[in-house]
């Protein structure tokens, strides 16, 4: 029997988001329990040339909202992207998770053979099939921004393990 593309999808994105906001909880309770400001995760990488939490856990956000809006021909919501604290990426994904449930599954299954054109970089674009875009494209990236922003917050001395990570799955 073959999965739906929506439940191939929104429970993956719903579990990893809440996943995500619990790793920040641990962020900021590290933070409070050694006594410096938490602005010092939201700005720091793993590298010199890669993105900062911040952007880390805004582009694990869009990724799911604007992948089941192109899939599913919902208009995807706005966001700015001012958020600059813990508190404020928390609110974030609470604001995606919210409108992922808005979406009618109905309208998220059967797009496996629509096409999805999508921009990638400033000016290309992409197409691919929906089952491709979602299982090669959306998912993976979602899981890299998601994995980065874990071990950022790793890597700075936040006691997170694979338990963390996986805090919700079934």
């Amino acid at each position: 029997m073959a999965i739906s593309m929506a439940s191939a999808s929104l429970p993956i994105f719903r579990t990893t988001l809440k996943n995500l906001s619990h790793i920040l909880d641990k962020g900021l309770a590290h933070a409070q329990a050694r006594k410096f400001d938490p602005q010092v995760l939201t700005v720091a990488r793993l590298a010199p040339d890669m993105l900062p939490l911040t952007r880390q856990v805004l582009i694990a956000c869009d990724g799911p909202k604007l992948g089941i809006a192109r899939l599913s021909g919902v208009e995807a919501p706005k966001f700015e992207d001012t958020e600059t604290t813990i508190e404020e990426l928390k609110a974030r994904i609470a604001k995606t998770l919210a409108w992922l449930d808005t979406v009618p599954v109905e309208k998220i299954d059967g797009t496996e053979d629509k096409d999805i054109t999508f921009p990638v970089g400033r000016e290309a674009t992409r197409t691919m099939k929906g089952e491709a875009y979602l299982k090669h494209w959306v998912l993976p990236n979602f899981f890299f921004h998601v994995t980065t922003a874990y071990a950022i917050l790793r890597h700075n001395g936040v006691e997170l393990g694979k338990a963390d990570y996986l805090a919700g799955a079934q």
